[in-house]
């Protein structure tokens, strides 16, 4: 099986537009999309219109769940924006998605973790935030145990169980001492952003490239290609700027944290985004 695993879009066609383009250029038997659609001050509703078309498999990340549960004024300003231009048709696609799935016997997608789509599975927030400068951004790679309690039964027992994931847009695998591999794509549309989630952190993946991941299965188990895939961010960050969104703007540029986002609700995990 060759599979390609795609997440955190957050409503940036034109990544997915390039990184789709790159996947049709490997051969891929199927695609899955790990959640976090559309939320963001860019083309969410175009976003959902393309992805609707293709009739992916689905899941719902933390971003979907809080665009159908949570009233406006309990919004982040990111869902704020795309709530405002979803139509019914978008909202009943969203309310379809599972919050995992199971893709084959050897294959279990998630968005967080199979627990919690709000937490991440291969980072753990820190304390000691103490601004944007690089080496104190308050995340670090989750250790193999923290991982493990993290998979909890999710394929366990299957020799070669490939457990996707997203949320963190940081792309990164592991591999748990059990042989279960944890693989997070990273994410299509937006390669930094602050949070104030358990501990104040900054994610910043340090280029603007689209993010995806290609797996292949062969005799000895999956290997894995982490995608950068270069597209028109300067046209995403235009848009950003468009729409107030500075703090986007820079991360859509850069894949650094430049603004912070300013006064939007930190009630949720994914206020700043």
């Amino acid at each position: 099986m060759r599979l390609a695993a795609i997440s955190d879009i957050h409503g940036n066609l034109p990544a997915l537009e390039a990184v789709l383009a790159d996947i049709a250029a490997h051969d891929v038997e199927r695609i899955v999309n790990l959640g976090d659609i559309l939320s963001g001050p860019l083309w969410g509703a175009a976003t959902a219109e393309r992805l609707m078309a293709l009739g992916l498999p689905t899941i719902a990340g933390n971003h979907e769940r809080q665009l159908l549960t949570l009233p406006r004024e309990r919004m982040s300003a990111s869902d704020a924006h795309t709530a405002a231009e979803l139509q019914p048709r978008h909202r009943e696609w969203l309310a379809s998605l599972p919050p995992t799935l199971a893709l084959s016997d050897e294959v279990f997608c998630c968005h967080g973790t199979p627990a919690s789509d709000l937490v991440y599975f291969l980072e753990t927030p820190v304390s000691g935030f103490d601004g944007v400068g690089r080496g104190a951004n308050g995340v670090r790679a989750a250790t193999p145990l923290e991982a493990t309690a993290r998979a909890g039964a999710a394929l366990h027992g299957v020799p070669h169980g490939l457990i996707l994931c997203g949320h963190s847009h940081v792309p990164r695998l592991l591999q748990l001492a059990d042989g279960r591999l944890i693989v997070n794509p990273g994410s299509v549309g937006l390669q930094g952003f602050d949070d104030d989630h358990v501990h104040r952190h900054v994610i910043e993946t340090g280029a603007p490239h689209a993010r995806y991941a290609l797996m292949e299965r062969g005799p000895a188990g999956w290997s894995v290609t982490l995608r950068a895939v270069a597209y028109d961010w300067e046209a995403a960050a235009r848009r950003a700027d468009q729409e107030q969104r500075p703090d986007w703007a820079d991360a859509l540029r850069s894949g650094f944290v430049g603004r912070l986002e300013g006064a939007a609700p930190t009630h949720t995990q994914a206020a700043t985004r």
